[in-house]
């Protein structure tokens, strides 16, 4: 008799759209992301208690390093984290939205994570992907989808 096994696991997508001063939409990409070890650490904690406070931040950068599992931070912020503007559940996925303003993120952006401090905390999950050139008066809205299967 041969065993079959399902394989299961946690993954997640981003969808970023870049948009001028004028809103005008001048980029939109969907990526995908790696959960890091201490992300499924903390999911495996959340199911116990909530010990560990929710992810409420996300931050982007500059880094050009391919996602790894022990990853904790990113590679290159640039700037401050950003607090999530809005987190939803549904079925087995959670989406968390954050909008980066004018001002906020700036550069050439290349990588995102997301977090539940403002500083330090635990990273959920990171991502690397094609430039994105953020600039000074330009806003950014990633959503972000993690599923659990």
């Amino acid at each position: 008799m041969k065993l079959i096994e399902n394989v299961k696991g946690t993954k997640g997508e981003l969808h970023i759209v870049l948009r001028d001063e004028a809103g005008n939409v001048t980029q939109e990409v969907t990526v995908p992301n790696l959960v890091v070890n201490t992300g499924l650490a903390y999911i495996a904690s959340r199911m116990k208690d909530t010990t560990l406070t929710a992810m409420t931040h996300m931050g982007v950068g500059s880094g050009t390093t391919n996602p790894a599992a022990g990853d904790t931070a990113l590679e290159s912020a640039l700037g401050a984290r950003i607090a999530l503007t809005s987190t939803t559940v549904t079925a087995n996925a959670i989406e968390y939205v954050a909008t980066f303003g004018a001002g906020s993120g700036t550069g050439a952006v290349t990588e995102a994570g997301i977090f539940n401090a403002l500083t330090s905390g635990t990273m959920l999950c990171r991502t690397e992907f094609a430039v994105i050139n953020k600039g000074a008066s330009d806003s950014m809205t990633i959503t972000w989808t993690v599923t659990v299967s």
